[in-house]
């Protein structure tokens, strides 16, 4: 898919201390981008710290699929898109996109499974989001009606056998 229809989130500058002994970005620090991502997301729906403080509510991440495509290296430019897959009144399906900002190849993806949680009573549980997340998701979910999913949403790990 082309990146002009997923929503930049971000963009970020790969750092000396994220590179590894294979001289390219350490798989953390992708994962870190990735949350560092979902905030910027949920901001952006309203679902701020200051909707957090003053409603008891969060968001967990239930699961979390990366897919580490193209290496990036020190000081590589990163941008961040996302695309709501499907989301309902506690769920969201996200996928997030992160590119060579300067050379545009996909570096990596990761697919995520989040719950909006009311953490009043003695464990949380699962709480429908407000009307205008919810809207405002699914606006963003409906910018993609008729666009096929992204090749990596989906997979499950396993080790592919050939037939004898």
């Amino acid at each position: 898919m082309s990146n002009s229809a997923l929503t930049r989130l971000h963009e970020q500058t790969v750092l000396p201390e994220w590179i590894d002994n294979n001289d390219h970005m350490n798989v953390a620090y992708y994962v870190l981008i990735f949350d560092n991502s979902l905030d910027i997301l949920l901001d952006e729906i309203g679902l701020t710290r200051a909707y957090r403080k003053a409603s008891n509510c969060t968001v967990y991440v239930l699961e979390t699929h990366v897919c580490y495509l193209q290496e990036v290296k020190k000081g590589d430019p990163l941008s961040i898109f996302v695309r709501v897959l499907d989301c309902d009144e506690k769920r969201m399906h996200l996928f997030f996109e992160m590119r060579h900002r300067d050379d545009g190849f996909l570096a990596a993806t990761s697919e995520q499974m989040v719950m909006h949680l009311d953490r009043a009573g003695p464990a949380p549980k699962a709480a429908a989001m407000p009307a205008a997340m919810q809207q405002a998701l699914n606006a963003r979910k409906d910018r993609f009606k008729g666009v096929s999913y992204p090749s990596q949403a989906g997979k499950v790990i396993s080790i592919r056998r050939k037939q004898a």
